[in-house]
This record gives structure tokens, sequence and C-alpha cells, in this order.
């Protein structure tokens, strides 16, 4: 059995009062029976690790960089997350790809510093509006998980986010069959690539507008383990429901 995670990515939002946001969560699921990871913005990930101390939340970074260290201005690497107290790292988000030109092979590069530091890699992949009308959304789904993703991993050190470009903060959501058509296409392209214990046991997380009164229906598709979820992390009072849709899954 997957574990499933709800996964909230707070993006450039947040600070210091921010954190009364997890406490909120931490109380509203003591116990809860999947994994919830929040990730904070850089400036916050130490403080919200001590926030969610004593609790099965976890905490992680919303990128790395491929090199453990070196002259590299601005940026944070695998190993320093991880010594902040984070276990997850998110790669790959198409605001990264589109904002900072990252390509597949950079990608790859990050998501094996992930690795090597002890994190799990949250492997963002998507396709924009002009593939998915092009009806080339597949091919591009396959081309980014043959890029992005190492040879080499395990089912606890990856999670795969399936986020359609033109769903992210835009309300627009696809069809509950667009969604399931391209995770059972995930799921037998790990298979074939990894084997049956790798490619059964990764999770797939759906991203994209993900909201309280849309979450169970989405929870009920084929191959979807839980959700990377944007604006509607930031509050408890929105995240919570969705958290409560997946554990009921």
């Amino acid at each position: 059995m997957r574990r499933k995670l709800a996964a909230g990515n707070w993006k450039m939002n947040g600070l210091s009062s921010s954190l009364t946001e997890i406490e909120a969560l931490v109380k509203a699921h003591p116990d809860p029976d999947i994994d919830i990871l929040i990730c904070p913005p850089a400036t916050l990930l130490s403080a919200a690790v001590v926030t969610a101390a004593d609790h099965t939340l976890a905490i992680g970074g919303q990128d790395c960089h491929a090199h453990e260290d070196g002259a590299h201005t601005g940026d944070i690497s695998a190993p320093m997350l991880k010594d902040a107290g984070a276990s997850y790292v998110i790669v790959g988000h198409s605001e990264r790809r589109t904002d900072h030109g990252e390509t597949d092979d950079d990608v790859r590069g990050k998501a094996r510093a992930a690795m090597a530091a002890g994190l799990t890699a949250v492997i963002c992949i998507g396709e924009t509006l002009e593939e998915r009308e092009a009806a080339n959304t597949l091919e591009i789904i396959a081309g980014q998980l043959a890029g992005s993703l190492p040879d080499i991993v395990t089912a606890v050190n990856m999670v795969i986010a399936y986020e359609p470009v033109w769903a992210i903060g835009t309300g627009k959501v696809p069809t509950l069959e667009q969604i399931g058509e391209v995770h059972d296409f995930i799921r037998t392209k790990l298979v074939a690539r990894y084997g049956d214990g790798v490619g059964n046991s990764t999770r797939i997380l759906y991203g994209g507008s993900v909201k309280p009164g849309n979450a169970a229906e989405i929870f009920a598709v084929s191959n979807v383990d839980g959700a990377l979820v944007g604006g509607a992390s930031l509050k408890a009072a929105d995240f919570s429901p969705i958290i409560a849709a997946l554990e009921a899954s």
C-alpha cells in the first residue's frame, strides 16, 4: 500500500506570523493516517521545523541546487536543507522551469543531489495549455519523466507530482478522465523503467487548483496518491479539509 501524501507548497508567501497555520494543522490532525508536508519559503524553514516538532507533519524545501556547496550566491544546497531539518524538497516545479529556464537535465541533477543528501525529491512534471490542445500531453510527460528522473531511485526518496501548467493557480482543473489518463500513464512508465517494486510503490500526486470542493473526487481517481497544493495550503482552514478528504479516500 502506498501511503498517501498531502503536500503544501507555500511558494513566495509567508512571514513569521504564518507559522500559526502550521500550529493549527498540527492541532487539527494530531495522528493523521496520511503523510502531511509543508514547504514554506526558505526564510521560515528552520522555524517551521521547530513548530512541527514532535509531530508527524514534515517540512520541506521548495528548491535546491545540484551542487553540495560552492560559489552560488543566493542558492541553497540539499545538504543545507537537510541540516535545517527538511525531509523533502520540490524540484522541477513549472514556475522554476518557466521563470528560471530549468531543463529536464537541471531537474535531474537537483533530484540526484536531494537524494544524496537523504531528502525525498518531489519531482514535478506537466504540460502547458498549448501542448494539451495539440494533443501532445502524453508525449510531453514521457519526455519529462525520461529526462528529469534519476536512473537510480527508491520509492522512499522519490515522489512524482503531475501538475498541468495551465491548471496551476488558474482555477481550471482537468477532467477526472484526463487526470486518470496521465496518472495511469505515469505509473506504466515508472514500472517499465524501475520494475514492479519501485514503479508500483512510488507515490504520484496531482497538483493544479486543488481545493476543498474538488479534492474528494480527484482523490478517487486511479493512481492519485495525494496532492501538491499551492494557494489552498496557505491557510489551515483551507488545507485541513483537503487533508481530511485524502484520509477518507
